[in-house]
């Protein structure tokens, strides 16, 4: 007590007067915070004017008022960070930190007065020059597409897509299938203005050609495309010539044995090897997809073989010396077409009134006219006005109509050029609601052609403060909530979904290069975000607030911190970047995937947020110390590189909701993590290690945002198992209970009744370290209270028999197993009853009983997946009564080495594909080939055919 007064004495005495101004800093951030509200709100207004209304006086003042916003959000952050108290100190540290924070509150007392002298100004000249708020307001006709719906608009995956492109493709396809005598490779070449459809065009031909060619493989090409991005590409085509089409005569599609872990372990040489050994005796046909130049062309043509087995390869460009250099004979030159007026109106209907063979109100039709015109058979002008009107459906939305077709440019109307292909985008990105502009202006942050994983891109939203908050709502439902509305109205496009074996399929998405275009443009006109290497290679910004990292240039490594006094030309060029100043960075991301001088300078990114570098292999151990002194970090990305150990200060982030440690070298993570309360997802697994898994310490339960957790193990500690119930928002979780330890049967017992008081679980993976144990999972069989919201359940150990609550669950999509030993009439006797499982995947040991029978008793009302993937020799016999599985499309099961057999399959009459894997000498897949090949051609008088394939061992 002595020593606290002693302080307060002290403090008392060596400020004085100044110290009462001091002590007023915090109310002077309150009322900053005032004055942000009021700057994003104008912000928002220009956000939302027509594009047309806002001159060059109000951009540039704008500009003014959003940089202000933005260094005053920064001020709000470096008290948060430096100064505050905080709000559990004991009277003791609040006194001693009050004193040591004095120099910091003085410097910060001087910025707070220069913002407001700047705010000011700007106000005063806002006044001056007689800028009236009617500059800033969005047209009244125009209000309400702010709050239209996405009921009303068309999802991107349609069939509409090829309206006008079939009978061009049908052209195509016929050339590219004909034989020459010699069977020479030929390059076809598809050219054409952006927008016209060639992606689309070739992958039909594809699609049509499917069954004529061994292999096939589609990839795009950047726009920056080098040697460097040479291995990418060819990782990609490897991945999809591996999956081998099916043999015209045997009808039966073999698919080769390398596996995907193989292929991204490879270099550029096995790659190349590889790929000539798959392909120098077949007929391949291969889609490059957007080739900008001639030595992009060269280095990548020259890996494919020249065999004579008549193989094709399709190049789509924008460039014609490019495809006259492709496809030197003229008639491999395929020049697109726009659509004719028919097509056209067929596309737009589709696409303004949600469903095929729709017609226009009378009222509409002249302004419907108009608008085709100027959009000029382009169908990605024309599925971007059509979908901005998609809400706008009845007669008396003419005027609305009007406005649109004149916001349209008129050089798109008899000679279609890429601004006016930009002015389309821009409108649509124009007429979005504020808070989707600021999520797409996001995306450019990402390198062209880069696929996103959807999680990733939703948590760096909420994390950067995109998300707005919805009563009733969570930020990630909000943010889902926004990507779907993006998707519907076409604004980014669907990619494929990645799987693997524990985590299932993942959903990722890409951008088109035109809307990437637009968006980097409006990006670095807000100074949204700050683009660096690669194309952008040279630029230099005033203040940089998101940095992202996709390359660097040759002679342009040095990032050295920069000379006092030295000004940065907003956008200029410069031979080095080493002017570049780190202190305003919110938000850094890292492509160039080999690390970067920037990393040995992470201690002056004082207010960054989000700090993503997946997959960066020059992280090393020592940078993690800087990123833990990262206060104000939200998210945290290390997941694919080299680090080895995180250290304890990493409890130090209590701002942190994301940490996404997956694929590294980690063994186990702080016990500090558990002061991470605003930890919403902790994600852990280790490179090379089939089972990897930390084990949590007491304490977990303080993480009350944790939303979803994965490959813990609780080993010896009966409170971790306890605590796991008390984290009442848990949605997601991985947990193993270590099967060798002494207290096990008590570690189960808890664990069980904490897994009953975890009511919002939507994904449940449970197991036991020993996975040879005899019936380690029973423990589960009498959960009083069973998750009833789970969509995804995996158990992995020993257990007698299905729980019956699993049969209960009525939002069940997804069920796993391994390792469970099950008999008789188990799983499908329990499963049956979830009314809307729709995938089944079954694993290692699954099952100990000889035939494994889905009965007529067993009706799965919505299943469509079924996979057996275990090696061992149970079951032998896979058994499908009629009735049982009447609505399966996907069959996939594992021979291995083992005699095994199928019985009943005609009785699964929806079937679209059916998969068997083994080794190549077993007799017993043969048979089960030619039982498929059999029944899959009596189908045939039905048009109910479906594809059998083949994986064998090597």
């Amino acid at each position: 007590m002595e020593g606290a007064a002693q302080l307060v004495s002290m403090v008392g005495q060596l400020v004085g007067e100044e110290y009462r101004i001091l002590r007023s800093v915090g109310g002077q951030v309150a009322e900053l915070r005032d004055e942000l509200a009021t700057m994003k709100a104008v912000l928002r207004m220009q956000s939302d004017a027509d594009a047309g209304s806002v001159d060059h006086f109000v951009r540039e003042w704008t500009n003014q008022v959003r940089e202000l916003a933005y260094d005053a959000e920064d001020c709000v952050h470096l008290y948060i960070f430096r100064v505050r108290c905080r709000p559990n100190d004991r009277f003791f540290v609040w006194c001693r930190r009050l004193l040591s924070t004095l120099f910091s509150r003085h410097r910060l007392a001087g910025e707070i007065r220069d913002l407001r002298a700047r705010a000011v100004v700007i106000s005063e000249r806002h006044a001056r020059y007689g800028l009236s708020r009617e500059a800033l307001s969005r047209s009244a006709s125009l209000a309400p597409m702010l709050t239209a719906t996405t009921h009303a608009l068309r999802a991107s995956n349609d069939p509409d897509q090829f309206v006008g492109i079939s009978d061009q493709a049908k052209l195509l396809a016929a050339k590219v299938e004909k034989m020459d005598v010699n069977k020479e490779r030929k390059v076809f070449s598809v050219v054409g203005f952006v927008g016209l459809g060639k992606t689309t065009l070739a992958m039909e031909v594809c699609r049509q050609l499917e069954a004529m060619f061994d292999r096939q493989a589609q990839v795009s090409v950047s726009q920056t495309f080098g040697r460097k991005d040479l291995q990418g590409l060819l990782k990609r085509v490897l991945h999809q010539i591996v999956k081998v089409k099916p043999d015209k005569e045997k009808g039966i599609k073999e698919e080769d044995s390398l596996t995907p872990g193989d292929i991204d372990k490879m270099d550029l040489d096995g790659l190349t090897s590889t790929i000539e050994e798959k392909l120098v005796d077949k007929r391949y046909l291969i889609m490059i997809d957007d080739v900008w130049t001639i030595p992009a062309w060269e280095v990548i043509q020259s890996k494919f073989p020249r065999n004579n087995n008549g193989s094709r390869i399709i190049v789509t460009t924008q460039i014609e010396t490019v495809a006259k250099t492709c496809s030197p004979g003229s008639d491999c030159i395929h020049q697109i077409e726009p659509l004719d007026e028919k097509d056209s109106e067929k596309l737009f209907l589709s696409r303004a009134f949600g469903f095929k063979d729709a017609s226009c109100p009378k009222e509409l039709k002249a302004e419907m006219g108009k608008i085709l015109k100027k959009c000029a058979g382009l169908p990605m002008a024309i599925v971007s006005i059509a979908s901005l009107l998609a809400s706008y459906q009845s007669p008396d939305s003419k005027d609305i109509w009007e406005r649109i077709f004149r916001s349209i440019g008129s050089e798109m109307e008899n000679n279609p050029t890429l601004e006016g292909m930009r002015q389309i985008v821009t409108l649509s990105y124009n007429h979005l609601p504020h808070h989707l502009k600021l999520c797409m202006m996001y995306l450019s942050i990402f390198p062209e052609d880069y696929v996103v994983f959807k999680d990733r891109l939703l948590h760096r939203w909420i994390a950067e403060g995109l998300v707005e908050e919805k009563r009733g709502l969570t930020l990630l439902e909000v943010a889902e909530g926004y990507y779907k509305d993006l998707m519907s109205r076409n604004m980014i496009d669907p990619a494929p979904f990645v799987s693997n074996f524990r985590d299932g399929g993942v959903e990722t998405c890409r951008v088109h290069d035109m809307i990437l275009e637009v968006m980097v443009s409006k990006s670095l006109e807000a100074n949204f975000v700050s683009l660096v290497g690669g194309q952008y290679g040279g630029m230099s910004y005033d203040k940089i607030r998101r940095l992202s990292i996709h390359g660097v240039e040759q002679g342009a490594k040095d990032l050295s911190p920069p000379p006092k006094k030295m000004a940065a030309r907003r956008h200029g060029r410069r031979d080095v970047m080493e002017g570049m100043n780190l202190k305003h960075v919110r938000s850094f991301s890292m492509f160039e995937l080999e690390g970067h001088k920037l990393l040995d300078r992470l201690d002056e990114f004082t207010l960054l947020r989000v700090l993503d570098l997946e997959g960066c292999s020059g992280l090393r151990n020592k940078h993690l110390r800087d990123i833990c002194r990262m206060y104000l970090l939200k998210f945290l990305s290390i997941r694919g590189t080299d680090i080895r150990k995180i250290p304890p200060s990493v409890g130090d982030l209590e701002h942190l909701q994301v940490l996404d440690a997956r694929d590294t070298y980690l063994r186990y993570l702080p016990k500090t993590v558990t002061n991470l309360e605003k930890l919403e997802r902790l994600l852990f697994s280790t490179k090379d290690t089939w089972l990897s898994m930390w084990q949590p310490p007491s304490g977990i339960s303080r993480m009350k945002a944790l939303r979803e957790v994965n490959n813990i193990v609780i080993r010896d500690n009966i409170q971790v198992a306890k605590e796991i119930g008390d984290l009442e928002g848990l949605q997601g979780i991985v947990v193993h209970v270590n099967g060798d330890s002494e207290i096990r049967e008590e570690l189960r017992k808890h664990l069980a009744a904490s897994l009953c008081r975890t009511n919002a679980l939507r994904w449940l993976n449970v197991g036991d370290t020993r996975v040879y144990g005899d019936n380690n999972l029973d423990y589960l069989m009498d959960l009083r209270s069973p998750p009833q919201l789970l969509r995804y359940l995996r158990f992995d150990g020993g257990i007698s028999r299905l729980p019956d609550w699993v049969g209960s669950l009525s939002y069940l999509v997804e069920f796993c197993m391994s390792y469970g030993r099950l008999k008789g009439d188990q799983p499908f006797a329990v499963l049956c009853k979830a009314p809307n499982l729709r995938i089944i995947r079954l694993h290692e040991h699954f099952y100990s009983g000889d035939k494994l029978v889905a009965r007529t008793a067993h009706n799965f009302l919505a299943l469509k997946e079924m996979r057996v993937s275990c090696h061992n020799e149970f079951p032998s016999v896979f058994s499908f009564q009629e009735g049982s599985m009447t609505k399966l499309e996907t069959l996939e099961l594992n021979f291995y080495d083992n005699q095994k057999s199928i019985e009943g399959v005609e009785h699964l009459k929806k079937l679209k594909e059916v998969q068997l894997i083994g080794w190549k000498n077993n007799s017993a897949i043969n048979r089960a080939l030619e039982l498929l090949k059999e029944d899959s051609d009596r189908r045939s008088k039905d048009n109910n055919q479906y594809v059998v394939g083949v994986k064998y061992y090597d």
